[in-house]
């Protein structure tokens, strides 16, 4: 099942305090950039972020799962508490690299 445009909105909404939010469908799946950098993998409605050591304590309790057969496994963010997923982003928006540019 691929991600419904509504859940694709919801969670552009809850990102927009951070800047620059835009959505990129991905054979039926999304990626989701804050300001430029890919910070969420959103498949059939749910929201993964990478699993790395500056947000393992905030995500301690988070579940975690494998967007699509053969990725990593990943935190899946909880939009009841759309401050913590904001901080999480945060975080990781600091550490995550900018997309390499594609050479022509």
């Amino acid at each position: 099942m691929a991600c419904s445009s509504e859940f694709i909105e919801f969670v552009c909404n809850v990102l927009a305090p951070l800047g620059e939010v835009r959505s990129r469908k991905m054979m039926g799946d999304y990626v989701i950039y804050v300001n430029e950098k890919c910070v969420i993998t959103a498949c059939d409605n749910i929201a993964y972020v990478r699993k790395l050591p500056c947000i393992a304590d905030l995500m301690a309790d988070a579940e975690c799962g494998y967007p699509y057969e053969g990725a990593k496994e990943a935190y899946i963010l909880d939009f009841a508490d759309p401050h913590k997923v904001r901080k999480v982003i945060e975080i990781l928006w600091d550490k995550l690299p900018f997309p390499k540019s594609k050479k022509k």
